[in-house]
């Protein structure tokens, strides 16, 4: 199973040059089996831009996450703080193996009505010659 996460383009930026390594989220999937996260870039990029394998995925108050992997955040501390906005536990997702694609993929080409993940959603076996197909 993978899944497609929605990041900010800056965001984004900093997973692909390698100053990011831990994509932070407020809830997490239930489906535990999870071999690959695709990314949608958000607006105005609006395309799935790469992909990367997920590492170990860490639950704890946001205080200690940003304790234990700020340096790896790619974000402020007050980017941080702002999205928890007072959240009693948080997610730490690792990144790993990041692969950006050469062409980026607009979903809309293969379903104009493609609504991209409010924070994630499931696809099912979604890498065939770099289309993604969204079940």
């Amino acid at each position: 199973m993978n899944i497609l996460l929605s990041i900010k383009p800056k965001y984004v930026e900093s997973i692909m040059n390698g100053k990011k390594k831990y994509e932070f989220r407020k809830t997490i999937f239930r489906n535990k089996d999870i071999d690959r996260a695709f990314i949608y870039s958000t607006a105005p990029v609006k395309k799935v831009v790469g992909s990367f394998i997920l590492g170990d995925i860490i639950e704890d108050y946001p205080d200690k996450l940003w304790e234990n992997f700020h340096m790896f955040s790619g974000l402020s501390d007050k980017e941080f703080f702002t999205y928890f906005n007072g959240d009693k536990k948080g997610f730490a997702i690792e990144i790993e193996s990041v692969e950006k694609f050469d062409t980026p993929i607009d979903p809309r080409e293969k379903d104009p009505d493609f609504t991209p993940p409010q924070s994630f959603y499931y696809l099912e076996k979604v890498y065939q010659i770099g289309i993604i197909d969204f079940y």
